[in-house]
């Protein structure tokens, strides 16, 4: 279970007291995600007996509290633009962040709906059109976070992994630091920029059947070139179990956003880097993770080796019509 802080019934009483939202009839530690402690938290008011649902989240140690007033304030903003992802839920003080425990917390709204464990072309053009909605939706909020998992990030991880790289992969050390060299000369410039939500893993949409219903864990959220997300979901969404690039998912992926938000020329051209750096970003966070995994912790560490494919694929791309779709198609 990913719960990494316990929160005692007399801290819960004491936290509740600075809510609107009735009195807790049940708690209970919710097993998925690892970077927080997460909790399904059920209320009952006087005039409504029917539990309510909301999440209530411990920031762990990986979270910076600095930087929470940002990933809040979007979802407070996207919410409000009525996007649909969790609601912070604001204190009678007005608040929505303050402590539990120990560590920051705030309560979100209950999101609707599964994340799904295959994924279909349908669910790949629901998360193209959502994921465009969130990118215009997110134009006008004024907060500004740099993305710390860009290139200056990867050049952090590099280091930290390349002497014991080769213990997952023989060579795998070699194959990073070239990788890693590449992008630096190749990595797109003067793109259209905004807020991205630069984690969309199939675990982080949600679906009630092959309709979306919402995104959730904004907590990578940043400011950076909007095509980026897109070529995140392609290496998170469209890849098959042998690490071959399933088209019709790309294509429906592409589509999607593109019904909703137009790219232009030099978005859909810089889609093989952005994808091949994405490949690289998860294949490192992935790698750091497995390397310096606490055996006593309670989620394993996922592993980097599918990313290593994902990166292999996008070496041997020859442009961005690999990826099933030309920009004619895409934007006629």
């Amino acid at each position: 279970m990913a719960v990494y802080t316990e929160v005692s019934d007399d801290e819960l009483r004491d936290f509740m007291r600075e809510y609107n939202i009735g009195d807790v009839v049940s708690i209970k530690g919710i097993a998925e995600g690892v970077e927080n402690s997460n909790y399904l938290l059920q209320t009952v008011t006087d005039s409504d007996t029917r539990p309510q649902s909301y999440i209530l989240t411990l920031y762990e140690k990986r979270v910076r509290p600095e930087e929470l007033p940002y990933f809040l304030g979007l979802m407070d903003h996207l919410a409000s633009g009525g996007f649909s992802c969790p609601t912070p839920i604001h204190g009678r003080d007005g608040a929505t962040l303050r402590e539990l425990s120990g560590r920051p917390a705030a309560i979100v709204s209950f999101l609707s709906g599964m994340w799904p464990r295959k994924v279909t072309p349908q669910h790949c053009a629901e998360l193209g059109g959502a994921m465009a909605r969130l990118h215009l939706s997110g134009a006008d909020f004024d907060g500004y976070r740099d993305n710390n998992m860009s290139v200056s990030g990867w050049e952090k991880l590099v280091a930290a992994t390349q002497d014991r790289a080769d213990e997952v992969v023989p060579g795998l050390s070699e194959t990073i630091v070239g990788e890693l060299e590449h992008i630096r000369g190749n990595w797109p410039s003067d793109l259209p920029q905004g807020v991205i939500h630069a984690d969309l893993f199939p675990d982080n949409v949600f679906f009630l059947g092959e309709r979306l219903s919402g995104l959730i864990d904004f907590y990578f959220a940043c400011n950076d070139a909007l095509a980026y997300d897109m070529a995140i979901c392609i290496n998170a969404w469209c890849f098959e179990a042998d690490a071959s690039l399933n088209i019709t998912k790309a294509r429906a992926l592409l589509r999607g956003y593109a019904s909703v938000r137009k790219l232009s020329q030099d978005e859909y051209d810089a889609i093989p880097a952005l994808a091949r750096g994405a490949a690289l970003r998860f294949l490192l966070t992935r790698l750091y993770d497995w390397l310096n995994h606490d055996e006593a912790a309670f989620v394993r560490p996922k592993d980097p080796r599918q990313f290593l494919d994902r990166l292999r694929f996008h070496q041997q791309v020859d442009g961005p019509g690999a990826y099933g779709i030309s920009f004619d198609d895409l934007n006629g």
